[in-house]
């Protein structure tokens, strides 16, 4: 049996429609943008999954399965009509998949190739995305933020000086040339992919030796040195240059708090490899046949441009809708005018999708 918590913010005013949102970690529910979407006269639910703030073991497709009863609860038991799938950073891509799986079910295992079948999980449709300052993949976000100049996991202090972004005797300095970036993005693949293999190799040394349920864990060293976040020129916006959202990269980088810091075989498989994650917002958004709605913020140190733009390209039909929020972060926090904005934005594309309060 599995336990999920979901907070419902419901407004006095009634309506047959409610927002769900989820994150694959959770813990947005006391940010500003479901509540001021609740306070707005929206019904809100921020649902979360299996695996509350932490992601050692989580596997996407067990969190769609959690997002899937989510759903179900809304209409089953709290008796809603409709249901828009409200996709904030993380949850963007996580929104994506579950709704391309719920829509044409495509995935019968994890990438470790173990339950569950998401063919047979009866996901129950939303009736419209909206992707709110949302990345495209984990596994994408992830690999353009690893640290191409490690050349042994084991050994992280062995690099290729030539790449590291943070060592001044490296030749190649800001504003970096377009050759450099696609040497770094290319090894940053490359990196991802040497990482994926060991994965497969440890997994499949485990079954061999019967030991076919065990799991092992490991650290990967170096996760947050994209050159977004040294060269305000990459993927220019309006966020600060020099920093990223958890800080100061270069200390980030090798920090106890980085992305994928710690890791376990499955859960690197299913949300972190670039090539075997089935949770890709990009290739999920060309499958979906619902209105969406992209929201970027032109001050988001997490999302930037290219993201918004790469999900609103991916989509396949004609009811899409891209907007920019001017000078806004990726939380909102302390941005009233932009957070109004935004919820102004979704007020507007719910109504014209007869997606409103009514």
């Amino acid at each position: 049996m599995v336990l999920l918590k979901a907070h419902l913010l419901k407004p006095s005013v009634p309506s047959k429609t409610v927002i769900v949102f989820m994150h694959p970690i959770g813990g947005g529910e006391y940010l500003p943008m479901p509540h001021a979407l609740a306070k707005a006269g929206h019904h809100v639910i921020y649902c979360n999954s299996r695996y509350p703030g932490v992601d050692y073991a989580l596997q996407m497709e067990k969190v769609a399965i959690d997002l899937g009863e989510c759903i179900r609860d809304a209409r089953n038991r709290l008796g809603y009509e409709r249901v828009v799938l409200g996709g904030w950073s993380g949850g963007g891509s996580l929104s994506a998949f579950y709704q391309a799986e719920a829509e044409s079910p495509s995935v019968t295992a994890t990438p470790a190739g173990e339950p569950p079948d998401l063919s047979k999980a009866k996901l129950i449709p939303a009736d419209a995305l909206m992707l709110i300052a949302a990345h495209v993949s984990r596994a994408t976000t992830l690999t353009e933020s690893l640290d191409a100049s490690i050349l042994d996991e084991l050994d992280p202090e062995r690099r290729d000086r030539e790449l590291d972004l943070y060592d001044p005797q490296n030749p190649n300095q800001p504003p970096y040339s377009a050759e450099f970036l696609e040497r770094y993005r290319a090894a940053q693949i490359a990196r991802n992919r040497r990482i994926t293999a060991w994965v497969k190799d440890k997994l499949a040394a485990l079954r061999a030796a019967g030991r076919t349920h065990e799991e092992f864990g490991f650290v990967v060293h170096g996760t947050m040195a994209d050159p977004r976040f040294v060269d305000p020129a990459v993927d220019p916006n309006d966020r600060p240059p020099g920093q990223c959202f958890l800080g100061d990269p270069q200390t980030v980088n090798m920090s106890p708090v980085g992305l994928a810091r710690f890791c376990t075989l499955r859960s690197w498989l299913s949300q972190w490899s670039y090539d075997d994650s089935h949770a890709d917002g990009v290739r999920a958004l060309a499958r979906i046949k619902v209105p969406v709605l992209v929201i970027g913020n032109s001050a988001d140190d997490i999302c930037t441009p290219s993201h918004a733009q790469r999900l609103f390209d991916a989509v396949a039909h004609d009811d899409r809708q891209v907007a920019q929020i001017q000078g806004a972060t990726h939380y909102y926090l302390g941005q009233k005018q932009q957070l109004m904005e935004s919820v102004a934005v979704v007020a507007d594309w719910l109504r014209r999708h007869g997606l409103g309060n009514a």
